[in-house]
């Protein structure tokens, strides 16, 4: 049985892509955020001495879209590192096999979550998303906002398989040192 997970753990650089594509992309969200607030804040105080500078009218919009896309790709990239938060104050108190049959549990739910992420995301970017546009970006669709949704349940799918089979993969494993 060992076997088999050596073969399957020669995967892992993809899970390792994964992981630091969305947090590439989660960093020059980051950024891009921090520089068109940074302008936009910038222009409404230079607009007291010059009425002719002006806030971007676009700037708010275009920061809550990527502050969107930010918080369900972040929360994708928890799931890999476990750290979401979990109740754990109990945890000494139950035998080891039900946390690892409750951490399953989880895994099996936020799975399922991660599918439904994808499919009504996807359903929600094409069918809500594109019949509008941002008010002050009238040639942008709004599918841009609802996006990150079946994105990120992308990212919590292949996170999530990778949890489950580590979780697997140590309860058999401990068997067989048995």
């Amino acid at each position: 049985m060992e076997g088999i997970f050596k073969q399957v753990d020669k995967i892992k650089p993809i899970y390792d892509m994964t992981y630091k594509v969305m947090l590439f992309i989660c960093k020059i969200l980051l950024i891009a955020d921090i520089l068109i607030t940074s302008v936009s804040v910038a222009c409404r105080y230079l607009s007291r001495f010059n009425p002719m500078i002006h806030d971007p009218a676009w700037s708010e919009e275009v920061v809550l879209s990527l502050m969107a896309y930010m918080a369900v790709l972040s929360a994708a990239l928890a799931i890999r590192r476990g750290a979401h938060i979990r109740m754990t104050a109990l945890d000494v108190y139950f035998p080891k096999s039900l946390l690892k049959a409750l951490d399953i549990l989880n895994d099996l739910f936020v799975f399922a979550l991660s599918f439904v992420m994808i499919f009504v995301g996807w359903k929600y970017a094409m069918t809500i998303g594109g019949k509008g546009t941002y008010v002050s970006l009238p040639f942008l669709s709004r599918f841009w906002l609802y996006f990150p949704i079946p994105v990120a349940g992308i990212a919590m799918f292949v996170f999530e398989l990778e949890s489950l089979y580590n979780h697997i993969k140590s309860i058999v494993l401990k068997e067989e040192n048995k």
